[in-house]
């Protein structure tokens, strides 16, 4: 036999995800584990086992036909990148040593010093705005019961002049209510009056607050910021506010004590790029039992005969896609936007022009009305391009309600096996989703029993709030930071 140059395939040797990982097709024997790892004819190709006649065949191929060899090596790269990563690898066993260590559902710590906390960064604590807002007021108001003292930031014209709510305390601060200025402002007000109060610890929320959380470590607090999405993918954002926002993305790793993120994608990015093991903890929600009364009358809705969005109506988020959708479903059925406007009123205009006489937006829901209209929901979508860890999501799950995303990996994340996905942007494959859905209710009660069962499991708010406050407690008595050298984080081309 000629002799076989390197770069076309790899036989299988001491590691076939070594080889993947250098994106190289690989050639094995059909034993055992290798008829999982080896995907015939899209990693590699597999040969009866000791068949020298069907081994020479497959080497003859992948040596005549280059182009299909490097796709093959391209695949098994990519497989190498989405399961089998270092990365990925480190932060399964994290996960796990995490759920051991809280087996006992995160009982209250024995410290019982009372800590005094500013949340910074949102409007506010009251209303539905979104998922930044619905945070704070749940894990401030859970502290707040836990005996903490819990001061609240919130701007002016958004919060009703009242001192406390829900037990935390609640400062007003005016700002300048244009789209580029308002959280700045805000922000800034917030940090200076923090900076000379009574408060231990200073937790930001989001990318842009970010960028002031070095400012009370240099009057003696500790500082936390909660990263809840890379907001400068988004699209209302202009070139300078995209690039301030990557500047708070750079900001959340090198300024404050400890980084919170939302999600496992998050973590394994701050991990990648940063070389900073962000701590864990996501978003939440409760369970929800299906209510009845005169909101779905007055909105002229039925139970299990519309299809719910909720959250902001901004580019992102792809309803335009939803809306083309939802033109071939059946007559009986509507589609409901319970949601409205973030700086971007331009794009709302264009869903109203888009939208036929079966789509409705409701504008902003909250009490009694969106506990209605959300848990008489036939199916949740969520098209976003663009996620953290979708509060609307889990809300659905917590509520018992089939739940339909775009396969972006925070969602997939956010849903396991318990819902359904289609890809993300692809107009006709939301269709056919939606299609199926709507016409098999059996389906979607099996999945929105799992998905209420599996945010029982890992995303209600007493346990995220116990997270958060055993984050504290370990940052109040210096525990270890969870840096990484460059040398720890492994090599990744999607780096």
């Amino acid at each position: 036999m000629s002799k076989i140059r390197n770069k076309y395939f790899l036989t299988f040797g001491k590691s076939i995800l070594e080889s993947y990982a250098q994106a190289r097709a690989v050639v094995a024997s059909d034993l055992g584990s290798r008829r999982e790892l080896v995907q015939h004819h899209k990693t590699g190709m597999l040969y009866q086992a000791r068949n020298v006649d069907e081994l020479a065949a497959a080497i003859r191929f992948l040596r005549d036909q280059p182009e299909i060899s490097n796709s093959m090596g391209q695949t098994g790269w990519q497989l190498v990148r989405d399961k089998y990563s270092q990365v990925s690898h480190f932060l399964a066993l994290d996960k796990i040593y995490a759920k051991l260590a809280t087996k006992s559902k995160l009982i209250a710590p024995t410290n019982s010093k009372s800590l005094r906390i500013a949340l910074l960064g949102g409007r506010g604590i009251i209303g539905k705005y979104s998922g930044v807002e619905t945070c704070c007021e749940q894990i401030g108001s859970r502290l707040a019961q836990k005996g903490h003292i819990v001061t609240a930031y919130c701007r002016a014209y958004f919060t009703p002049n009242i001192a406390e709510h829900d037990g935390v305390r609640i400062i007003r601060l005016p700002t300048i209510r244009t789209k580029h200025l308002e959280t700045f402002v805000h922000t800034l007000l917030s940090t200076i009056h923090a900076c000379f109060g009574q408060c231990d610890i200073v937790h930001y929320q989001t990318l842009g607050p970010a960028l002031f959380s070095f400012v009370p470590r240099l009057f003696g607090k500790k500082t936390v910021v909660t990263v809840q999405g890379l907001d400068w993918r988004r699209q209302k954002w202009s070139w300078v506010a995209r690039q301030v926002l990557r500047a708070g993305e750079w900001a959340s790793t090198h300024f404050p004590n400890r980084t919170i993120v939302v999600s496992r994608a998050l973590q394994e990015r701050y991990l990648l790029h940063h070389s900073r093991l962000a701590r864990y903890v996501p978003n939440g929600t409760t369970i929800r039992t299906r209510r009845s009364g005169l909101h779905l009358h007055q909105l002229g809705l039925k139970p299990d005969e519309y299809v719910l969005f909720l959250g902001r109506l901004s580019p992102e988020k792809n309803c335009h896609l939803l809306i083309e959708a939802f033109q071939d479903m059946p007559a009986k059925a509507k589609l409901i936007f319970a949601g409205g406007s973030s700086h971007t009123d331009a794009y709302v205009a264009s869903l109203n022009k888009r939208a036929d006489s079966r789509v409705f937006f409701t504008g902003w829901l909250s009490g009694g009305a969106l506990e209605e209209v959300l848990t008489n929901a036939a199916v949740l979508v969520l098209p976003s391009d663009i996620e953290g860890l979708s509060l609307s999501l889990l809300d659905a799950m917590g509520a018992g309600i089939c739940v339909l995303a775009s396969d972006i990996l925070e969602n997939k994340e956010a849903i396991g096996e318990t819902g359904f996905l289609f890809k993300s942007g692809d107009v006709q494959d939301l269709r056919r989703m939606l299609t199926i859905l709507l016409a098999n209710p059996d389906l979607r009660s099996i999945a929105a029993k799992k998905a209420r069962a599996r945010v029982q499991e890992n995303y209600l708010w007493d346990d995220v709030t116990a997270q958060t406050e055993k984050l504290y407690f370990d940052l109040m008595r210096d525990a270890p930071i969870g840096d990484l050298s460059p040398s720890v984080v492994p090599n990744s081309k999607a780096a």
